[in-house]
């Protein structure tokens, strides 16, 4: 292990445990975009970047940009980060390790008197889960000025408020979100490197390589609630012919594209497709045949064409199976974000700092998005390092261990170390 290993660990551990405890939730913990509760967090990281003596600002989409000069401070800065809200009663890692790596790289710099060649920035976002809003990247989306006005008078899921009012309440000014123009200048960053946990099994499986380079980022197509209408009716009383089931006419269009999923794979297209939430109507009873189902479905690729042909597929689907059922099937807009590559160079070159760090690493496709696909979709160069995790994501029970986090912390010290070279 290397110095770094060594001694960061109890730096990052302190973070992670301080953050786990002001954000518990039941089992998990819970960090909604745009609460007192994320705002808090961020305070709190914020009193971390002071300790550390760094220069902190604050973006007009309620951002936090936390610097350590560098030698030549005209040159655009390196800067590394990522968001610090979670879904409800998540885990404590998805996003939050990024900002953690970030940090520990700017401590491990203090700690060794280290000063680089460009300043070195610790980005800390807010907002990048769609769990509350159903919008993600808000923070991210926000500092481009490219957020809309249908974007901030999107509902909290539990309607208490707009994602323009949770904003509002931060003390965001909604014009500037949603003004089309970039509230950051973009020339002054030379590269942003994200650490974030995988969130899928690849690492994990892997018996040398818990560290990974991101070869690109899925986008998606999502819909939060398409709604099936049949005909709610007595159970015993009405036969088959007779019925316009909702619920069967829903188990009839996802087995369906369940099917066309898995010919799309075969054909070699890169596709994941799900129903992440089923909801019945408020009278459904065990005696009662279904008369309305709300589903959302949330479609992913790193390629814009398969997303949007499968979307097409699935509304084609539908039609055919409200016709076949006698039922009514009803979309909501669709949302879309686009997939992102990342920067080759950049990308080769965390790779080299593994090598250089003996750190084994592998490259893999990034199937979650991430606030750097909007970074790198507004021209900057951006690369992904991911670490193993265990027990999924998204979920209470999302784990990760230490000595995997700091490798790839390891990496993405090395990378800002060689980044001149």
């Amino acid at each position: 292990m290397s110095d770094l290993q060594v001694k960061g660990a109890g730096f990052a551990q302190k973070i992670f445990d301080d953050v786990r405890e002001m954000s518990r939730d039941v089992l998990g913990v819970t960090r909604q975009g745009y609460s007192a509760k994320e705002t808090e967090v961020h305070n709190y990281l914020r009193t971390i970047g002071e300790s550390l003596n760094l220069e902190i600002v604050t973006d007009r989409a309620g951002n936090i940009w936390m610097t350590l000069p560098g030698e030549d401070r005209t040159l655009p800065a390196f800067v590394s980060g990522s968001h610090a809200d979670s879904v409800p009663q998540g885990g404590n890692y998805d996003g939050l390790a990024g900002v953690v790596a970030a940090l520990t790289v700017a401590w491990y710099m203090r700690e060794t008197n280290y000063t680089p060649k460009r300043d070195y920035t610790v980005l800390v976002m807010r907002c990048e889960e769609s769990s509350f809003f159903g919008k993600a990247y808000v923070g991210s989306l926000g500092m481009f000025g490219q957020l809309t006005e249908k974007d901030i008078n999107l509902k909290h899921r539990d309607g208490s408020c707009t994602l323009g009012e949770a904003m509002a309440s931060c003390g965001v000014d909604l014009k500037d979100v949603t003004g089309g123009q970039p509230l950051i200048d973009v020339a002054k960053i030379a590269a942003f490197v994200e650490l974030h946990i995988e969130q899928g099994p690849t690492l994990d499986s892997q018996e040398s390589a818990r560290a990974g380079v991101v070869t690109g980022i899925r986008g998606n197509i999502r819909h939060k609630a398409v709604r099936i209408l049949g005909e709610a009716a007595h159970s015993g009383a009405t036969d088959k012919p007779y019925r316009h089931d909702a619920l069967m006419a829903f188990t009839d269009l996802i087995h369906r594209m369940d099917v066309a999923w898995d010919e799309w794979l075969a054909n070699g297209e890169d596709l994941v497709f799900t129903v992440g939430v089923l909801k019945m109507a408020s009278s459904a009873a065990i005696s009662v045949i279904p008369g309305e189902v709300t589903f959302s479905v949330d479609i992913r690729s790193l390629s814009t064409d398969t997303v949007e042909r499968f979307d097409a597929l699935l509304q084609k689907t539908a039609e055919e199976v409200a016709a076949a059922r006698g039922v009514k099937i009803e979309f909501d807009a669709k949302l879309f974000t686009k997939p992102s590559g990342v920067d080759a160079q950049l990308s080769d070159a965390l790779e080299a700092s593994a090598k250089l760090e003996n750190i084994p690493c592998m490259r893999l496709a990034s199937g979650a998005g991430h606030d750097s696909a909007v970074l790198g979709n507004n021209g900057l160069p951006v690369a992904m390092i991911f670490v193993a995790n265990q027990l999924g994501s998204h979920n209470p029970y999302e784990a990760m261990e230490l000595k995997d986090f700091m490798q790839g912390t390891d990496i993405l010290w090395a990378s800002v170390c060689h980044f001149d070279d």
